[in-house]
């Protein structure tokens, strides 16, 4: 039961560093320092990385249930 909970805690860390997840971190930090300093290209530069991460998310799931 001990492998299980340490291969539970690989997998979150694991998560928790993956590209995807910094992608969206990345995406949130333009997004928030773009509206702190009224630049719209910082702002759309955002949005367009969350979205296009939560869309690879997304298709990535939908092919892993296929």
């Amino acid at each position: 039961m001990d492998k299980d909970k340490e291969r539970e805690e690989i997998s979150l860390i694991g998560r928790i560093f993956s590209l995807e997840a910094l992608l969206v971190v990345m995406g949130l930090l333009s997004l928030i320092s773009g509206i702190i300093r009224t630049q719209r290209t910082q702002i759309a530069l955002g949005v367009v990385v969350i979205a296009g991460s939560m869309l690879i998310l997304f298709v990535r799931k939908k092919k892993k249930g296929e």
